[in-house]
């Protein structure tokens, strides 16, 4: 009689599927929410919860808060990065999920400053800051999901798909927001954000992340650890404070990690807010005083034509939804490229490959005026400007893209959460906070041009090279061999 030779190959712990769905939908479920703000940061907010009768105070009161969400970050990243390295990724990844949603979903119930003043206002930094410290650990649990469950050599092709989310977050909030401005009444034209856009239309979107949420949460509760943690728990490699450990041993890679991250965030976040400040701001003194007047009747407020003047600095002109569309279309170059990415990283190298990306971003931010001028025929303008889109978009997918392998590779499996999250994160700070203030105080300085905010983009570029420089290729590194054993698991 035969006999049957049982296989020594054994099903992975967690199916090739079931990896990919939850790194991809966690996360775009994550950036839909953080973009719903974004977008809303933009177009609403300054009006119903920053009313101080200077379009340009209100706005940068708006993206101050939408800023404050990264100081909230990194402590995100240090809670859920203590928990993820010492009880596993999947219970962190819930816990994130839900804080997440439960927040957006709150600031579609908010009262505005109309109804409660300034109440409004500090009620919305709360959750806003609730939102940052879900992110804080959302990104690095869904990148060690994905890498840590990927076949050899394929590790930056999977650490692309928790990526991936960023772009189609981005869509589909931005979708979400034309579709219901696009629906509503228009009385000035479809153009402009109608007065039922204002009262009760942009709370849709944040409502409508609780439909996502559930979605999300019935995926990720169906994974279970990846092998690479659980041989480190059997070894005895955890430690009980993975935070003393990750600086007292990975303080160098900290480091590395959050300047490799920083150009980045920033090229991302001046192609998505400023981008859209710019893009739909007036062209002309007139057609602007003529919106900050009709804005002013509103909200029932005294319009003064002459401060206005005074503070005044052009943009393109664009309606909200044209440029809307021209973003999203962007966006979907962003996406393909951060897909293309990993293949090619694992091919070439993680450091070669953001090292050709990053020269490029820095030469990209020296072409401001090129693409983003006002010219005297609009065609033009529109062209430039979605050429702009386009190129900056690539350049942000290629450069994204390796990061949900490189940042994770800079840390044995024991710290890999944390190491990964605070990296992230702090450079969230550096780059993401910061860079829309800054991009609107220097757009203001140049008196309407945008040619210093590209210069602030090579300079943080130039920073995230010679991080590059300085970091070691890590795509041959093995994460079985690399646990943490020998490193103090009692600390």
């Amino acid at each position: 009689m035969a006999t049957t030779v049982p296989s020594t190959e054994t099903a992975p712990l967690n199916p090739r599927s079931r990896v990919i769905t939850a790194s991809l939908v966690g996360t775009t479920i994550e950036f839909y929410d953080f973009y719903a703000y974004a977008t809303a940061a933009v177009l609403v907010f300054p009006i119903l919860f920053f009313p101080t009768g200077n379009d340009t105070t209100s706005l940068l009161a708006s993206f101050a808060v939408f800023g404050a969400a990264m100081i909230a970050r990194p402590i995100g990243a240090v809670v859920f990065g203590h928990f993820g390295d010492r009880f596993g990724r999947k219970a962190t990844l819930v816990a994130s999920l839900l804080t997440m949603g439960i927040a957006t979903f709150l600031i579609g119930c908010l009262p505005t400053f109309q109804q409660i003043g300034w109440w409004a206002a500090l009620m919305l930094l709360v959750l806003r800051l609730a939102q940052g410290f879900a992110l804080g650990g959302e990104w690095s649990g869904a990148a060690l999901v994905a890498t840590e469950n990927a076949p050899a050599g394929k590790r930056a092709w999977y650490g692309t798909f928790p990526q991936v989310g960023a772009p189609l977050g981005f869509i589909i909030a931005n979708t979400v927001f034309l579709a219901i401005n696009w629906l509503l009444p228009h009385p000035d034209g479809t153009g402009q954000r109608s007065q039922a856009f204002l009262e009760w239309g942009w709370r849709v979107p944040f409502l409508f992340s609780a439909v996502m949420v559930i979605i999300g949460l019935w995926v990720r509760l169906r994974l279970v650890e990846s092998e690479t943690f659980v041989k480190a728990e059997e070894k005895g490699a955890l430690t009980r404070f993975p935070l003393g450990t990750v600086i007292r041993l990975h303080w160098k890679h900290l480091i590395l990690g959050t300047f490799i991250m920083l150009a980045t965030y920033v090229l991302f976040y001046l192609m998505t807010n400023f981008t859209l400040s710019y893009g739909t701001k007036p062209a002309d003194l007139a057609a602007a005083s003529a919106a900050a007047q009709a804005a002013a009747e509103a909200n029932g407020s005294s319009f003064d034509a002459t401060a206005f003047a005074a503070q005044f600095y052009p943009g393109l002109g664009f309606g909200y939804t044209d440029f809307v569309v021209m973003q999203i279309i962007g966006v979907v170059f962003f996406g393909i490229f951060t897909l293309l990415s990993g293949p090619l990283a694992d091919r070439i190298g993680r450091r070669r490959l953001l090292l050709w990306v990053t020269g490029a971003i820095i030469v990209f931010g020296l072409t401001f005026t090129v693409f983003l001028l006002p010219q005297a025929d609009p065609k033009f303008t529109g062209a430039l400007t979605q050429a702009f889109l386009v190129i900056g978009f690539m350049l942000m997918g290629a450069s994204f893209g390796p990061m949900g392998a490189v940042l994770p590779e800079l840390f044995p499996t024991n710290v890999r959460y944390s190491g990964s999250a605070i990296s992230y994160n702090v450079s969230s700070i550096l780059g993401a906070a910061l860079a829309p203030l800054v991009a609107v105080w220097l757009w203001q300085l140049g008196d309407g041009n945008p040619w210093l905010v590209g210069i602030y983009l090579s300079a943080m570029s130039v920073l995230t090279f010679i991080a590059l420089l300085l970091a070691p290729e890590t795509k041959n590194i093995d994460y079985d061999d690399n646990l943490g054993l020998g490193e103090t698991a009692s600390l």
